[in-house]
């Protein structure tokens, strides 16, 4: 895999240590927030990059990493594209618009994220940031969710719609399609973002698709932790064809459960010669890219 930083794919163990525990976070059972209400409670979900050796010529994955995670002999389906105006003026406010069709579902998936940088691994002061801007315990229409992955957390806040597909399978409708339903269904904090009024909807209203990749999930367990594996193919960056970005994620609730299960992933993914020691950028190299 060759995303602009090639780098080897065994790291010593002594660095998956040193990543996992730099600024380790210890949840705390109060919390004094400067708001008017308490900061909202994370899930986590922590990710990790594969290489593509994994994969068989036809981007399917090789039997050998299918025996070791219990994953399915085909794969789901998802279009995926995210919208933007041209200068991407949503992504340098932190946030992400999201249209997607999986190919089993009959309903279109419409997706508004805000993102906050978890410094040094301080997850209250990202929850305590999101609640003086509004995102606190008393808005159920936002999850939360920090996204862990090789070196870095980010806190996602997300809002998420659906609407009645218009196609089948993981087929997108015309991007004008998509885009009205996006403006239709604008959560009212995008909407009213930097001037209270209506700089999120006129962003959005002049945005353009980014995209699409249709994605192929697999889902899987791993030592009882449910898992699952993405396969992306984006446009390289010289834009003569794609590579494939592959991405292992799990979910929980307990930051501890995350904390363990992620080192003995990582562990377990380097010794195996299967780990990339980067980050996953799917999001980003699709609004690079497009």
């Amino acid at each position: 895999m060759n995303l602009g930083l090639k780098l080897s794919k065994k790291a010593p163990l002594v660095l998956l240590s040193s990543v996992l525990f730099a600024g380790l976070y210890i949840p705390q059972s109060t919390s004094v927030v400067d708001a008017k209400a308490a900061n909202l409670t994370p899930t986590y979900e922590v990710k990790f990059m594969l290489d593509d050796d994994i994969l068989n010529s036809d981007l399917t994955i090789q039997s050998e990493v299918k025996d070791a995670f219990d994953l399915p002999a085909t794969a789901q389906k998802i279009a995926v594209e995210y919208f933007d105006t041209s200068d991407k003026q949503l992504d340098s406010e932190g946030w992400n618009v999201r249209f997607r069709k999986k190919a089993d579902k009959d309903n279109f998936e419409m997706t508004y994220k805000k993102r906050y940088n978890i410094a040094n691994g301080n997850i209250d002061a990202a929850l305590t940031l999101a609640n003086q801007q509004g995102f606190d315990a008393s808005d159920t229409n936002y999850e939360a969710e920090v996204d862990w992955g090789y070196g870095k957390q980010t806190l996602s806040l997300s809002n998420d719609k659906k609407s009645k597909a218009t196609t089948s399978g993981a087929t997108l409708p015309a991007d004008s399609k998509a885009l009205s339903l996006l403006v239709d269904n604008l959560p009212g904090k995008l909407k009213k973002w930097k001037d209270g009024s209506s700089w999120g909807e006129k962003q959005l209203k002049v945005s353009r698709a980014y995209g699409p990749v249709v994605a192929s999930k697999y889902e899987g367990t791993w030592n009882g932790i449910d898992v699952d594996v993405e396969i992306w193919p984006i446009r390289n960056a010289s834009g003569t064809g794609t590579e494939p970005v592959i991405e292992i994620s799990f979910k929980t609730d307990d930051y501890n459960t995350a904390a363990a299960d992620r080192q003995q992933l990582m562990n377990y993914l380097n010794q195996e010669g299967w780990l990339v020691p980067q980050d996953s950028l799917k999001t980003q190299l699709v609004l690079d890219r497009y």
